[in-house]
């Protein structure tokens, strides 16, 4: 049954990756692994492994792993209402609206410097969002354009990297009690930037970045898109600030991080519900720039995502697939720890090879299949494995366009090409990846001792 446990997660995880050739939303597959591989675990009458890596009951054990999970659900969706509130104000027009240069390397630096600390405010994929709309304004070429969009989508998921709420596996690190916000800026912050600035350095010298571009007037529709509202700079500093309150709030407190984005949720809505966008403002178009209209622009199908890969990550974890030494029982996915362990006994080498691979494979579930493999007891909070992992997981994406949620928005808004990527832009993005985390190896001893 184990075997058969194992070859519906990869059939579910391949219908995951070939999302776009199956014309096939994921979060189908997703959903459908994750109940499927439960059931046959409660069907079949196969042991599981609880908290305490003892054995335990299925029921205890599920419910225990929901919990984990609704954690990081309703943080994402309390993060993801707060960014489309300050969207729905037009919040970030005030920090689009100031960029004015005709250089493009002046513009690549600018552009990627905002990219990478934008997203470890919001998120990798809220970031390359808006910077895709600031730049089909200030870049109306799109041959032109893609070149800067692509720099965005490294950008971004550098700067996501060591920001507890800049992507969505270091959230899962974060709120799996793996790193501290503190422990992540500390030892990720500066291989983050060089993943980014050794590109950036190698692309001021390419052809593609020399000379200037024509700021596109662009039409009515788009202009006044960028029309700032009464309302824009509050909700901004009001969103942002919120956002930054969490890993403060959980510092302070010791709760869990959804508490603290609910509170900050609680105060934005609040706030949105009595201000008034404009002068002219009429109450029939305040529905425009309520919470509720947020929630339905929000992506559910994402969230429902996550449950189902983080469920079937779950079974995978819970699933008894063999006996310690001293007696206790072990789940698959530490078993394959061991056996990757013995093969490769360099930890960091095969926490590199995974950011590698999460380039080519979803790294949602290839983080959480991590966190479940090396156990707490041997790898503590701030660990040098966690911290490498939220380097790797995070920047390995950007290697490919389909290797991350902002290369695929990317890919989505822009129509960049996959091989086009591959070939322009891959390499830069590898260069960054060896030299960010190759940093990181000979920097964290001498930080730690």
């Amino acid at each position: 049954m184990i075997a058969l446990i194992v070859i519906l997660f990869v059939l579910g995880y391949t219908a995951i990756v070939l999302e776009h050739p199956l014309k096939l939303d994921k979060t189908v597959p997703a959903i459908l692994t994750g109940a499927l591989l439960w059931a046959i675990i409660s069907l079949s009458g196969l042991g599981v492994v609880n908290a305490e890596h003892q054995a335990g009951e299925l029921e205890g054990t599920l419910v225990h792993h929901l919990g984990k999970i609704a954690e990081i659900l309703f943080f994402l969706i309390g993060a993801m209402v707060i960014v489309e509130l300050v969207d729905l104000h037009r919040g970030f027009s005030v920090i689009t609206n100031r960029i004015h240069t005709t250089s493009k390397t002046k513009l690549l630096w600018l552009i990627s410097i905002i990219s990478f600390f934008l997203s470890a405010v919001l998120d990798n994929l809220t970031t390359t969002i808006v910077m895709i709309s600031l730049l089909r304004k200030l870049v109306p070429d799109r041959k032109e354009r893609i070149w800067f969009v692509s720099f965005v989508v490294i950008a971004a998921n550098a700067g996501g990297a060591w920001s507890p709420i800049g992507d969505v596996t270091t959230t899962m690190l974060w709120i799996g009690k793996k790193v501290t916000s503190a422990g992540l800026i500390e030892d990720v912050f500066f291989p983050s930037i060089l993943c980014l600035a050794v590109p950036l350095l190698i692309a001021t010298t390419m052809k593609h970045f020399k000379g200037n571009v024509t700021l596109g007037a662009g039409d009515v529709a788009a202009s006044e898109e960028r029309q700032q509202l009464l309302s824009s700079r509050t909700m901004l500093i009001l969103g942002v600030g919120g956002l930054i309150f969490v890993p403060i709030f959980k510092q302070i407190t010791h709760l869990p991080p959804y508490m603290g984005m609910m509170i900050s949720l609680s105060i934005v809505w609040l706030v949105s519900e009595y201000i008034h966008p404009g002068d002219q403002f009429y109450e029939e178009r305040k529905h425009l720039y309520t919470a509720r209209h947020a929630l339905s622009k929000i992506e559910m199908s994402s969230i429902l995502f996550f449950l189902g890969i983080l469920l079937a990550v779950a079974a995978l974890e819970s699933v008894v697939a063999g006996t310690h030494p001293d007696g206790h029982p072990v789940g698959f996915l530490m078993s394959m720890a061991e056996l990757l362990n013995r093969a490769v006994p360099n930890t960091e080498v095969v926490v590199i090879i995974l950011g590698v691979l999460s380039a080519i494979v979803d790294n949602v579930p290839l983080v959480a299949a991590v966190m479940g493999m090396y156990p707490m007891d041997l790898f503590p909070i701030d660990d040098k494995i966690w911290q490498l992992i939220a380097f790797t997981a995070g920047t390995g994406g950007s290697m490919l366009i389909i290797g991350s949620a902002a290369g695929v928005a990317a890919m989505g808004m822009e129509r960049i090409d996959f091989i086009w990527y591959l070939k322009n832009i891959a390499w830069l993005a590898l260069i960054g990846f060896l030299v960010g985390s190759g940093a990181f190896v000979l920097i964290y001893p001498l930080v730690h001792g």
